[in-house]
């Protein structure tokens, strides 16, 4: 394993990497609340396969830095460019993409705006077209959604600036309820929460993607292609965990008509939202079985 850092127009980018420098690269990305931490079993796994994994710390978290000027958004466009940025500094063409959370929606993003840069998408724990200001939530999906809402009140960001590793570790108790996750597992995550962009980007995620905060004018086009929610050609396979208490399997129905090239999604038994952490086995097949399929 080697920690390093590589430097974009937006960001001084901290990732983990793994495995032989000449295999085929496999992009980790994380999401909130979590770290690039998340990913060690599946990593592992894949770079013993001969993979090159690489696992940014996305903007606001951990030791990425922003840099002066960038401004602190957490739009899913922003990540999605993140993303094609640092494989632009590390010299990558082409890559998978394996993303949990807000990188599933990163990853999405990536196989909308530039599909002809991904070989596969592995998604996790959310499903494609559910990022979108229009979309329909029904009550169930509402109330899982509840700190999205809350982050738009002066309480909310009170919370999270003033008690963000207690907040951020009820999410983990109640987006996956089954897992006993270790304290020292979350503490070393956490830590990862203390990066001074952390509230502002996560805050603006969450209220630009509903209305509550202008959104980035740099990002208009790529937004306005993204809330469109084009067919997706990359192929593509998420996963979603029985279990999970932020965005509910149920949210899987229909999603299938939005992609045109290959697609396939899981319910996962035994799991919450932190498939990665808690059946990092499936993960780790679902991966291997994707870039059998691409080979």
């Amino acid at each position: 394993m080697t920690a390093s850092s590589v430097r974009t127009a937006a960001l001084d980018c901290a990732y983990i990497e793994r495995g032989p420098a000449d295999g085929t690269p496999v992009i980790l990305v994380h999401g909130f609340p979590d770290d690039a931490r998340t990913w060690d079993a599946v990593a592992s796994a894949l770079a013993a396969d001969g993979l090159r994994t690489l696992a940014p710390f996305v903007r606001g978290f951990g030791p990425t830095r922003l840099l002066p000027g960038a401004p602190r958004t957490g739009e899913i466009a922003a990540l999605a460019r993140d993303v094609l940025a640092f494989a632009d500094a590390l010299g990558l063409d082409r890559f998978h993409i394996v993303g949990h959370d807000w990188g599933a929606r990163a990853g999405y993003a990536v196989a909308a705006l530039a599909p002809e840069r991904l070989i596969t998408l592995t998604a996790l724990a959310v499903a494609y077209g559910t990022n979108v200001g229009s979309q329909r939530l029904d009550v169930l999906q509402l109330r899982g959604y509840w700190y999205q809402w809350y982050f738009a009140t002066p309480r909310g960001e009170a919370a999270l600036r003033e008690a963000r590793t207690d907040f951020c570790r009820d999410l983990w108790r109640t987006w996956s309820p089954n897992w006993r996750f270790d304290e020292a597992e979350y503490a070393a995550t956490a830590a990862s929460f203390e990066n001074p962009d952390f509230v502002d980007v996560v805050l603006h995620s969450y209220r630009a993607r509903w209305g509550f905060a202008p959104s980035d004018p740099a990002y208009a086009a790529d937004r306005a292609r993204l809330e469109a929610v084009p067919p997706l050609s990359v192929p593509t396979i998420t996963l979603m965990g029985n279990d999970d208490g932020a965005t509910l399997p149920a949210s899987l129905t229909g999603t299938e008509r939005l992609f045109s090239g290959p697609y396939i999604q899981r319910i996962v038994a035994g799991s919450g939202h932190f498939l990665q952490r808690e059946v990092s086995a499936a993960v780790i097949a679902a991966v291997r079985g994707a870039l059998k399929a691409a080979s």
